[in-house]
């Protein structure tokens, strides 16, 4: 080879490398869509940070709940509900030298109003899911997460204490929908007063061993403080007004079929806090018609299970194809409004060659209201004298809500995730007086 020609050659690699690491810089920069973060490395000031076992944690998720048909309240109109949360997760064997030891802070705060709350739902006996799962708990800053963990005996015991909530290794599930009844931890929404789901956090312990890498047993201890719900106590750390205990066991089984991931969790929990009965006072008779206080139990309990399956690959791409996931949970029928609940869910991944990140989503949920709770709504309205649905006084027959969802993930960018979603609400609030309802949702998650 002439070295003129060799001279053109070096040139041309070399202006590809220059092509090359000037992509990566820009992979780096705020807003560049190959970046994990909308605001970029800070010039490799975070990495920098994660090397030294500090990563910080900024994003956002909004949702917009619009109603186009149907519902309490046919007057159509869109709300908003949002939430920001900031933290950090640190590694304490880079920063202090401490072995097999995490540690992580997250402050969250949330804002806006929810369609389901008056438009969807009779605000006399509300929906039993939510069209906007980002809703409630209160505008206000919490602390949501502030716990230790540590490993012991080769990483077979697994051990962690500190503020957070149930749903964080119990009962998990991801959140890839919108309407509540496909995101998150299932068991928090339908156990009334007990499992207090994030963004709340309580005093905790809790204790996993490792089986095999394929299966494991955990159990924990929660401290149940209904004050912590209240507004202004987003950072209570003390422990009045505590009510009682929640004790969840979990045993969780994660297998490989044909060489795909699934997941697969059956668990118990028991509150030891007082619980009200829903229907019978203290001498067994029914309350709303004697007048008398509702019998106190000493505890109350229920069940769940989880099943997450990928089920088929993408031209042998396992980051694309189709997964399915189901829920179940069962409670107490003397002290729960809501006795079960099913869900069953459909996510494909990179449905498209040219969007090999997107996703799209199918679900479908049965929310069941304890029967006890329907007599008792019926036994008021005798003692009322009431019989009309569109008496004030009136307090309605709940029995069964049918949530629906379809949605699609636009993959923006690494950072940003815009999800157009349609839902479909039957009977919302178990009451068949109020019309089915068409929601059109969207819900947008970023990463800072």
């Amino acid at each position: 080879m002439k070295m003129k020609n060799k001279a053109r050659l070096i040139c041309q690699v070399s202006a590809a490398a220059a092509l090359v690491l000037a992509g990566n810089a820009m992979a780096d920069e705020a807003f560049s869509s190959d970046s994990k973060w909308m605001t970029g490395d800070w010039g490799g000031e975070r990495t920098k940070l994660i090397e030294q076992g500090i990563d910080i944690k900024m994003d956002y998720v909004g949702e917009v709940g619009g109603n186009l048909h149907g519902g309490f309240n046919d007057d159509k109109t869109a709300r908003y509900a949002d939430q920001f949360g900031l933290g950090a997760a640190l590694d304490l064997k880079k920063l202090f030298g401490w072995d097999n030891t995490q540690a992580k802070i997250q402050l969250t705060n949330r804002n806006g109003e929810n369609i389901s709350n008056d438009r969807i739902g009779d605000p006399r006996a509300g929906t039993l899911s939510s069209s906007q799962e980002v809703f409630g708990r209160g505008h206000m800053v919490r602390l949501t997460q502030l716990w230790i963990q540590h490993q012991f005996f080769d990483n077979k015991l697994d051990v962690k204490a500190g503020y957070f909530g149930e749903g964080e290794d119990f009962n998990t599930f991801p959140c890839e929908f919108q309407n509540l009844a496909f995101c998150g931890s299932q068991v928090g929404n339908w156990a009334t007063n007990v499992w207090f789901n994030w963004p709340v956090s309580q005093a905790a312990i809790r204790v996993k061993y490792n089986i095999n890498d394929e299966l494991y047993a955990q159990i924990g201890a929660y401290n149940q403080n209904p004050s912590q719900l209240e507004h202004g106590n987003g950072f209570k750390l003390s422990g009045s007004g505590t009510a009682g205990t929640v004790l969840p066991v979990e045993l969780v089984w994660s297998p490989k079929v044909n060489s795909l991931p699934g997941e697969y969790r059956v668990g118990y929990y028991k509150s030891t806090a007082p619980a009200d009965d829903v229907l019978k006072d203290d001498n067994g008779q029914d309350a709303a018609t004697t007048g008398k206080p509702f019998r106190v139990h000493d505890s109350k309990h229920g069940y769940w299970f989880v099943a997450q399956q990928q089920l088929t690959s993408h031209n042998g791409d396992a980051s694309r194809g189709l997964n399915i996931a189901a829920n179940a949970t069962f409670h107490d029928k003397d002290t729960n409004v809501v006795d079960n609940y099913q869900s069953l869910m459909f996510v494909y991944k990179g449905p498209f060659d040219a969007r090999p990140k997107d996703d799209v989503g199918i679900g479908f949920a049965r929310i069941h209201v304890n029967d006890d709770v329907k007599k008792n709504a019926e036994l008021t309205n005798a003692a009322n004298g009431v019989s009309e649905y569109e008496n004030p006084l009136f307090s309605p027959i709940r029995e069964t809500e049918y949530n629906y969802e379809i949605n699609y993930g636009f993959h923006v960018t690494n950072w940003l995730t815009v999800r157009p979603n349609l839902q479909y609400v039957t009977h919302p609030g178990g009451v068949d007086e109020v019309d089915n309802a068409l929601v059109a949702g969207l819900k947008i998650q970023s990463v800072f």
